[in-house]
């Protein structure tokens, strides 16, 4: 069996141009583009580079985008204070807040302040409990763009063994209540986690998503099955490489995502579909008040 490759990159880029072409067609019809809104505290390298390409992703596909960089002295409330404003801000759709957040501010009470509505991460509490329960309405944005790589696959989902290396509010966990919802039966693995090696070789389907590279070699993978790598790490050679030993695992996969190019590019895709997606909900909201009728 020869292993297909996940191409994240062309993937996402089919996905930017159907957005494209939803936001002309509703400017088209009077209506204004889906805004976004984009925080940013400190002076982070890699979270500045990642806010430049969420921020040519927007340009794209049609966006309204806003960039807030913040010093990295800015105060609890100071931030506090402009998410309040973004969610009165009928022009902003989404908020983005990138992380991580400087050890002295409250992550949680942060994320818990942006609007669920607004929550264009998909890491908000509501948004989070939804997931959960089966009624998802904004999904965390990796979790979401590896379930549309998987879709690609044409393989079913149901029945099959899924392994999540990883527990992070960010990836793991939210991963691995999207592949419950598909019906996998799903086991989540951490540093606490015994005999991870024989936990991995029973998965049909593996995600990795440690931030450590190359931290799965290919005897941990089972013949012909699904691998999904998470992870965004700097080699020795200053390269950019994923969790897995992409060499020695895509020798016994059926399909891999590469990296780079694999999920990175699929989590703006979906931070796109997110925005969009709000705007739609606002909008519904808006209609919804206008006719005297506030809607749940």
């Amino acid at each position: 069996m020869s292993v297909q490759l996940l191409d994240g990159k062309s993937i996402a880029a089919d996905i930017r141009a159907v957005i494209k072409g939803r936001v002309d067609a509703l400017r088209s019809a009077g209506g204004r583009s889906p805004g976004l809104a984009v925080i940013l505290v400190g002076e982070n390298p890699a979270s500045q580079v990642y806010v430049r390409n969420k921020r040519s992703a927007c340009a794209e596909v049609g966006f309204y985008s806003e960039m807030h960089e913040l010093p990295a002295t800015t105060s609890q409330f100071e931030l506090v204070d402009l998410i309040d404003r973004l969610n009165a801000d009928d022009r902003i759709d989404g908020i983005l807040m990138q992380l991580p957040l400087p050890d002295r501010i409250d992550e949680a009470a942060v994320t818990e302040r942006i609007l669920p509505t607004k929550d264009v991460d998909g890491f908000h509490p509501y948004n989070i409990g939804r997931l959960a329960l089966r009624m998802p309405l904004l999904r965390p944005c990796t979790p979401k763009g590896v379930m549309t790589m998987l879709a690609r696959t044409g393989q079913p989902l149901a029945g099959l063994d899924a392994v999540v290396i990883g527990q992070s509010n960010i990836v793991g966990r939210p991963m691995a209540l999207e592949l419950l919802a598909a019906r996998c039966t799903v086991t989540i693995c951490h540093s606490r986690t015994r005999d991870l090696a024989e936990k991995a070789r029973g998965a049909d389907l593996l995600v990795a998503a440690v931030g450590r590279a190359h931290f799965v070699p290919g005897d941990w993978v089972k013949q012909g099955a699904i691998l999904i790598d998470v992870g965004i790490n700097r080699g020795a050679d200053g390269k950019l490489v994923g969790d897995m030993d992409f060499a020695a695992c895509s020798g016994r996969a059926s399909w891999i995502t590469p990296v780079p190019g694999g999920v990175g590019p699929m989590t703006i895709a979906s931070l796109l579909e997110n925005t969009l997606q709000a705007a739609e909900l606002h909008a519904n909201m808006t209609a919804m008040e206008a006719s005297g009728n506030p809607g749940v």
